[in-house]
C-alpha cells in the first residue's frame, strides 16, 4: 500500500466515522431523546430492556453510548445493575444495524433505468436533499432530517473511498498473506480486539471489514474471528466510562465485558469444535459487505439468546467478581438528590434535564419543608429543631451549587427549544429556591432569639403573625406547583397573592407601629417581629419571581421586571378576581 492509499484509506475512515456521528446525532434528536428518557423506565422485563436497547442504539448508533447510558442510571440510583442488562444485551444486536446500512454502498451501478439504484446516485440524492432541508428549512425536525441524511451520505463516501483505497491491495500478495493469516482464530480475535479498541467503535471495525470484502479477498475464515474479536474491543470504551463511578456501575460495565466475551468464547469454541468434526463447506466463501453484516448480526443475536435466561446469574457473578471492600460499609441507596446528577448523562441533554427536573423538584421539597420547620419554631422552640433547619439549609444550598454547575454544563450541548426552556426554568427557580431557604433560616434565628431572650408577643401580634405564616404557605404551595407540575393555573395565582402578602407585610407592621406607641410592644419586640414579617414578604416575592419565569415562557416574554410591571398595570379580570379572593381570605381582623 503506497501513501496515496493509506491517506485515501483514513481520509475515508474519518468520514465514516463523522457520518457515523452525524447520523447518530439527528436520530437521537428526532427520536432518541423520547426513547432515552423511558430507558429506565421499561426495564423491569428484560425483554422490554432488550428491545429498548436495540431501538436506542440503532437511533444513536453506537452502542458503547448505550451502555455508558445504563451504567449513568446505575451509578444514579435509577437502576439496579443487573436490571441494566437487558439494556447491554439489546445494544449489543443494535449496533449491528449500522453494518446494514453500510452494505448499501456496495450496490451495483447499473446502467440506463437502474443507475437509481446505485450507491452513487443514492448517496448524492441523500446529500442534496440532506443540505437542503439543514440549511434552509426553519423547522427543527426538517433540519434533523437533513443531519440524519447528510450523515448517511458522508458514511457511503467514506465507505466508498475506503474501498477505493483497499482494492488496488486485492493484487498485492503481502497483503493476501496477511489476510490469510487472520483465519487462526486466534490471531484473528487478537487482531479485532486491539483494532476496535485503537478506533473506539465497533460499527465503525465492521465498517472497515466490509470495505476490505469488497476487494473480493476476504473469505469467510478470515472475517468470523475478527467478528468476534470486534465484539470485545467494543466493550474497551464502557469500561473506561466506568472509571470512578460506583461500584454497582462498574459492575455493570464488567458485565458488558463478560457478555462479549463469553459471546466471542461460546460462538468461536461452538463454531469451531463442529467444523473440526464435520468441515463446513462455505469456510473458504468470498465475503462482500451484505454476507458480512448478516454475519455480524447472527453472532450477537446468537449471544443474546443463549445469555437472556442467565442475566441473574450474570448478575451475580459480577457481584462475585467485582467485591465490597472489606471493611467498607455497603453503598447507601440514593434518595433523589444530586447524585442522580450524573455527568455521563450531558452528551445526552433529554435525560440530563430530566434528571435536573427530579433534582429541582427535590430541591423545592427540601425549602418547603425549611419553611415549615422554621415556622414551627415560633410555636414550640427546640435546639434540635434548630439544627435540622441549619441542615436543611445547607442541603439546599449544595442543591443549588450541584445543580447549578450540571445545568451549565447541558447548556454546552446542543438544545432543542423545550430543552431551552426547561434550563432557563431551573436555572431561574433554584436562585429563589435556596434565597427562601435563605429566609426560613432567618425565621428560625427569629424564634431563637424570641426562645432565647424570653419575648412574649402580643395576642394581636401573634394572630397577625400566623395570618401572614399562613398566606405565604399558601403562595410557596402554588409557587411550587407551578414550577413542578407546569401547572399554569397555580403560577397565575401566585403574582395576586403575592400583592395581598404585600399588603398585609405594610399593614402589619403600621399595626405594630401603633402597638409601640401604646406600649402594648416593648421596642425589642418591635425589632424582631419586624424581622419575621420582612422574612415572610421577602420569600413571597421569590415565589413571583419563580411564578413569572414560568409565565414567561408560556408567552416568549424573558423580562421579569417589564412583565411584572404590564401586569399590575392591567389588573386583568383573572388577576382582580384571584387578588379579591386572597384579600378576603387573609384579611386582619
Amino acid at each position: 500500500m503506497n501513501i496515496t492509499n493509506l491517506i485515501g484509506l483514513l481520509s475515508g475512515l474519518a468520514l465514516f466515522l463523522y457520518g457515523i456521528s452525524l447520523m447518530g446525532d439527528g436520530l437521537s434528536k428526532v427520536a432518541g431523546d423520547k426513547l432515552q428518557k423511558v430507558l429506565y423506565q421499561l426495564t423491569s422485563n428484560p425483554f422490554k430492556g432488550i428491545l429498548l436497547g436495540i431501538a436506542v442504539t440503532a437511533l444513536i448508533q453506537s452502542s458503547s453510548a448505550t451502555s455508558v447510558m445504563a451504567i449513568g442510571f446505575v451509578n444514579s440510583g435509577l437502576m439496579q445493575f443487573h436490571e441494566a442488562v437487558s439494556i447491554i444485551l439489546g445494544s449489543i444486536v443494535g449496533t449491528s444495524i449500522t453494518g446494514w446500512i453500510v452494505s448499501l454502498s456496495s450496490l451495483d451501478q447499473g446502467e440506463g433505468i437502474l443507475m437509481i439504484f446505485s450507491s452513487t446516485f443514492i448517496t448524492g440524492v441523500m446529500a442534496v436533499v440532506g443540505i437542503v432541508l439543514y440549511k434552509f428549512s426553519k423547522k427543527p425536525t426538517h433540519n434533523h432530517l437533513g443531519a440524519i441524511l447528510l450523515g448517511l451520505a458522508v458514511l457511503m463516501f467514506g465507505m466508498n473511498a475506503m474501498s477505493s483505497a483497499v482494492t488496488p491491495m486485492r493484487e498485492n500478495e503481502a497483503f493476501i498473506q496477511l489476510l490469510t493469516k487472520f483465519s487462526n482464530p486466534v490471531l484473528g480475535i487478537l487482531a479485532g480486539i486491539v483494532f476496535t479498541a485503537v478506533i473506539q467503535s465497533s460499527a465503525a471495525a465492521v465498517g472497515i471489514l466490509q470495505a476490505l470484502s469488497i476487494t473480493g479477498t476476504l473469505s469467510f475464515a478470515e472475517t468470523y474471528p475478527i467478528l468476534l474479536g470486534i465484539a470485545v474491543g467494543g466493550a474497551v470504551p464502557v469500561l473506561l466510562s466506568a472509571a470512578g463511578a460506583s461500584l454497582n456501575a462498574r459492575r455493570t460495565a464488567l458485565i458488558h465485558l463478560m457478555i462479549d466475551i463469553f459471546g466471542a468464547v461460546f460462538c468461536g469454541a461452538v463454531f469451531y469444535a463442529v467444523n473440526a468434526l464435520h468441515p463446513f463447506p462455505f469456510m473458504e466463501m468470498t465475503m462482500n459487505p451484505v454476507r458480512v453484516a448478516l454475519l455480524n448480526t447472527i453472532f450477537r443475536m446468537v449471544t443474546v439468546l443463549v445469555l437472556t435466561p442467565l442475566i441473574g446469574t450474570l448478575g451475580k457473578l459480577a457481584c462475585t467478581l467485582m467485591k465490597e471492600k472489606p471493611g467498607k460499609a455497603p453503598e447507601a441507596e440514593p434518595t433523589g438528590d444530586w447524585d442522580l446528577l450524573d455527568e455521563r448523562f450531558v452528551s445526552h441533554p433529554a435525560i440530563a434535564i430530566e434528571q435536573s427536573r427530579i433534582v429541582v423538584c427535590s430541591m423545592a421539597a427540601s425549602t418547603q419543608a425549611n419553611l415549615e420547620q422554621a415556622v414551627e419554631l415560633l410555636h414550640e422552640y427546640s435546639d434540635e429543631r434548630f439544627r435540622e433547619v441549619q441542615e436543611l439549609e445547607e442541603t439546599v444550598d449544595c442543591y443549588e451549587d450541584k445543580i447549578g454547575t450540571y445545568l451549565v454544563k447541558i447548556s454546552s450541548a446542543e438544545l432543542t427549544t423545550q430543552q431551552n426552556e426547561d434550563l432557563y426554568r431551573f436555572l431561574h427557580a433554584i436562585t429563589d429556591l435556596e434565597r427562601i431557604s435563605d429566609h426560613a433560616m432567618n425565621i428560625a434565628e427569629n424564634a431563637k432569639e424570641i426562645h432565647d431572650k424570653e419575648i412574649d408577643l402580643s395576642s394581636g401580634a401573634i394572630e397577625e403573625l400566623q395570618i401572614m405564616v399562613s398566606a405565604v404557605r399558601e403562595v410557596l404551595s402554588l409557587a411550587l406547583r407551578a414550577l413542578t407540575d407546569l401547572d399554569s393555573d397555580s403560577a397565575h395565582m401566585v403574582e395576586p397573592l403575592e400583592e395581598v402578602i404585600d399588603g398585609l407585610s405594610d399593614e402589619v407592621k403600621n399595626r405594630h407601629v401603633n402597638r409601640l406607641q401604646k406600649g402594648i410592644c416593648t421596642l425589642q419586640h418591635g425589632f424582631v417581629f419586624n424581622d419575621l414579617i420582612t422574612n415572610l414578604e421577602r420569600i413571597s416575592d421569590h415565589c413571583s419571581n419563580i411564578a413569572i419565569a414560568m409565565i414567561e415562557l408560556e408567552r416568549n416574554e424573558f423580562d421579569t421586571h417589564d412583565y411584572q410591571e404590564s401586569l399590575l398595570a392591567r389588573k386583568d379580570e383573572e388577576f382582580s378576581r384571584y387578588y379579591k379572593k386572597f384579600s378576603e381570605k387573609y384579611q386582619l381582623e
